[in-house]
């Protein structure tokens, strides 16, 4: 039978091949828009690195997040352009293996709630590797659309997980409200903004803001990678405008 983490271990492999090839198509030089102090060379060493770093802490089984030399140890990318994008896809080939072998029962450590740490991993693993896939597209031909239901489970994410008070950049005093729907799959959210993070409830309401559009479009919006375009935005856009100004993540 098939689990939340195998559907999120297909699309991380899925979403790093596109992004090595998006990224060797535009070129280690090429600047990343959506990263402004970024070349891609820079991208394709942090997500490496960000792999390496999630598949140590399943693989060996680790209870605290990894620091110092331990940490440092996954920063061994080559510093040929050349050799660059084979240590990308070491890396990701790495992680998918690891996650998609490991026991759920496993336990390590993970920083947001979920039905077990690997299930976290595979999540949280997906959508950073497809996040900085839509970098390495916009650095050359631009960026191709996420697939609705896996964009919808990222927006549930980003709003449900990633910015609530256990990481409070996103805040508000006195509090704001958003509402997030997306058109094509029929999900809906209603974030709170509020002086300790965001605090977020699925379904329809009224909110000082409501932004809807296709899952894939509010995906790339809500991680700060598009603007507004094709996207209603009612009520007070100003929200919206606290979101992409403080949600800002690489």
């Amino acid at each position: 039978m098939r689990t939340r983490r195998d559907d999120h271990v297909r699309w991380l492999r899925v979403e790093g091949a596109r992004m090595a090839e998006a990224a060797e198509a535009a070129g280690m030089d090429a600047k990343v828009p959506t990263c402004p102090d970024w070349r891609v060379r820079d991208l394709l060493r942090h997500t490496g690195e960000v792999h390496r770093w999630a598949a140590m802490i399943v693989a060996e089984r680790l209870a605290q997040r990894p620091t110092g030399e331990k940490a440092a140890s996954v920063r061994n990318w080559p510093e040929d352009d050349a050799a660059l994008l084979d240590w990308f896809r070491e890396g990701h080939a790495r992680l998918v293996d690891v996650l998609a072998t490991a026991d759920l029962a496993t336990e390590c450590w993970s920083f947001h709630p979920a039905p077990s740490p690997v299930e976290f991993w595979a999540r949280r693993q997906a959508h950073e590797t497809t996040v900085h896939r839509i970098d390495a597209e916009v650095a050359g031909r631009g960026a191709t659309p996420v697939s609705a239901g896996f964009a919808a489970d990222g927006v549930d994410e980003i709003l449900c997980n990633f910015f609530t008070s256990r990481n409070p950049k996103v805040t508000a005093e006195p509090s704001r409200t958003m509402a997030v729907r997306a058109v094509d799959t029929g999900d809906a959210w209603l974030a709170t903004i509020g002086p300790e993070g965001v605090a977020t409830v699925r379904g329809y309401g009224t909110a000082d803001c409501t932004v809807t559009g296709n899952a894939s479009d509010l995906y790339a919006l809500l991680w700060n990678r598009r603007g507004t375009t094709g996207i209603t935005v009612a009520g007070d856009a100003s929200v919206l405008e606290l979101w992409r100004t403080d949600a800002r993540v690489l």
